[in-house]
């Protein structure tokens, strides 16, 4: 009767460690970026600080220079919120509308490096870098999310008899 009293508390204590390890790593990774928006508003506090941003490229801001290599391109606000996102029709539809608002804000990245094969119009862009005095964001990463990947296909409907 003792082993299986010590049994049960050992896997009671193992289960509060994974369910702490759970809640505080999702806590610090649930949501990983900022949007334009949110950095333009943290000010001079954003200026210098390494962060991550994400936003809509707009595709005629894009220009290479293969012998630097530097790629500079200009990102526009688009929501972050999940819910949101879907709500607006999924993320082909709320990148779509992103580039096609002239309103919304707009962040110049500089990208010392070669550049990326995905990079194009209406691809999302998360970048990891920093906020210059100049408002140009030098960029250190970029990962992109290819539009055309998230449309949705239109499944063939059954023809009625």
């Amino acid at each position: 009767m003792q082993g299986r009293t010590t049994l049960i508390i050992a896997g009671l204590l193992i289960a509060v460690a994974v369910a702490y390890l759970v809640v505080s790593s999702t806590g610090s990774t649930a949501r990983y970026f900022l949007t334009i928006d949110e950095l333009w508003t943290m000010g001079e506090e954003a200026t210098g600080r390494n962060v991550t941003v994400s936003g809509a490229v707009l595709g005629n801001t894009i220009v290479y220079d293969p012998s630097a290599p530097q790629v500079t391109f200009t990102i526009v606000q688009m929501p972050a919120d999940p819910g949101e996102v879907q709500r607006a029709g999924g993320l082909a539809e709320v990148l779509r509308a992103a580039v096609s608002d002239p309103a919304v804000s707009r962040l110049e990245v500089v990208y010392a490096d070669v550049k990326p094969d995905l990079l194009q119009h209406r691809a999302q862009a998360i970048i990891r870098g920093r906020l210059e005095t100049d408002g140009r964001f030098h960029a250190d990463e970029v990962l992109l999310r290819c539009p055309s990947r998230y449309e949705e296909e239109i499944p063939d409907q059954a023809e009625g008899p």
